[in-house]
């Protein structure tokens, strides 16, 4: 396993948390070192990065930390190169001071700035879930905040309902939120940046975050012939084979068969990462197990809420040419007798004439299960439920967890008599 960094088995999503503080030492979001992964027989080589493919000779050339290169053959190769961020293609997005959070290093590198205590304000470019898992990372570590989304409301996976609630919980912060606003320019003056918009808006940082959006990290594959698809993700069939004999790929650098649509998208999630990368390896070894799709199923907590999307938006579901209907409902995480109710804010799309669930959403206070609920969404529509099918599940219930139609039945019954 050839490694470009030090960190074979690491948990960037937990990278926001690590600035936060609410993880104290880099060193606990590794999951295994190189030991661990030997006793299993993996020979791991940390800082070696493959620089060229060549199929025609199986072989790979590996470039060390020291600069030496190396060609090593292969029977199979696994492309997992990832995703890189997104360039925001502004003027000074390079400058001292201007940071992506992708890497471990990255995070380090962050982690430092704030520990150090020279900043007072930052500036976040864009409003995805990056952005919003640092923005509340920021205000936990005493810092003023500034968001600043291209898109008319935070959150854009979600239905714009659903994101003027994350607008609420993150000014209810302090967090100065913007949407709608295009940046054009980071300039530095006097040890400060400022980030200029358009119309003339401007503001000032000690510190700006780039959270644009990632694109898949597909170089390595493309010189070496092999075909590309949405976005510039690696194309491959569901083993996760390339159109190069001995070529697999899988994670955020490949497209990702959309379950529900049936046709490739460009998804790059932890969880499909995973699944894929288990896929992939069977193949290598003369599996035949087939990835069997993803939905998009996301969920992200900022501050006191917690935001859940799994399947088709409205939107969505509509440029796929499907007759459906969108219900938004407010139903109780557990009966309103016992103390702590919370209220989950719920947005299911089904088709019309089937009843088919297509896709949902929930916003609520994070303890309110939202995570949870998405899940049995997500399952329901892996297997093709329908509404009723849903108000046929046996969910548990006891009164300071649930009710006797749990929340996500209420919305279907909200559903079905629309």
């Amino acid at each position: 396993m050839l490694v470009a960094d030090g960190f074979p088995d690491f948990s960037i999503c937990g990278l926001p948390f690590y600035v936060s503080d609410e993880v104290h030492q880099p060193s606990a979001l590794a999951h295994r070192t190189g030991a661990p992964l030997a006793e299993h027989g993996i020979e791991v080589l940390l800082h070696h990065s493959a620089t060229e493919l060549r199929p025609a000779e199986r072989t790979v050339l590996v470039r060390g930390s020291d600069g030496h290169e190396q060609s090593m053959r292969y029977d199979t190769v696994v492309i997992a190169t990832g995703a890189r961020p997104r360039r925001a293609r502004i003027e000074g997005e390079d400058l001292a001071g201007v940071h992506h959070l992708h890497t471990v290093a990255d995070g380090i590198q962050l982690r430092a700035r704030v520990d150090g205590g020279r900043l007072d304000r930052v500036a976040i470019v864009g409003a995805g879930y990056i952005g919003l898992e640092m923005a509340d990372a920021f205000v936990r570590r005493g810092l003023h905040v500034t968001l600043l989304s291209r898109s008319a409301t935070v959150l854009p996976t979600l239905d714009p309902s659903l994101g003027e609630l994350l607008r609420v919980e993150l000014e209810r912060h302090g967090v100065a939120v913007e949407t709608g606003v295009a940046v054009r320019q980071v300039s530095s003056a006097q040890e400060r940046l400022r980030v200029q918009a358009d119309a003339g808006s401007s503001y000032g940082a000690d510190l700006v975050l780039l959270a644009a959006g990632v694109e898949p990290n597909s170089d390595l594959a493309r010189s070496a012939g092999v075909a590309l698809g949405l976005h510039g993700a690696i194309r491959v069939d569901r083993r996760m084979r390339t159109n190069v004999p001995g070529v697999l790929a899988a994670g955020d650098c490949v497209e990702t068969w959309h379950r529900l649509l049936a046709r490739p998208a460009y998804l790059p999630l932890g969880t499909t990462a995973h699944k894929q990368g288990r896929i992939a390896g069977e193949t290598a070894a003369g599996g035949t197990r087939e990835f069997q799709g993803s939905l998009g199923t996301q969920v992200v907590k900022v501050f006191e809420l917690a935001a859940a999307r799994t399947g088709l938006r409205e939107a969505e579901a509509r440029a796929a040419g499907l007759y459906l209907v969108t219900v938004e409902t407010e139903p109780w995480d557990h009966k309103v007798y016992y103390p702590g109710a919370r209220r989950l804010h719920i947005r299911i799309t089904g088709d019309r004439r089937s009843g088919r669930l297509l896709g949902a959403q929930i916003v609520g206070d994070w303890r309110a299960e939202a995570a949870k609920r998405i899940d049995i969404f997500a399952t329901a529509i892996h297997n093709g439920l329908n509404m009723d099918d849903l108000n046929d599940l046996d969910l548990s219930y006891t009164p300071p967890l649930g009710a006797p139609w749990d929340a996500i039945q209420e919305a279907a019954q909200a559903w079905s008599i629309s």
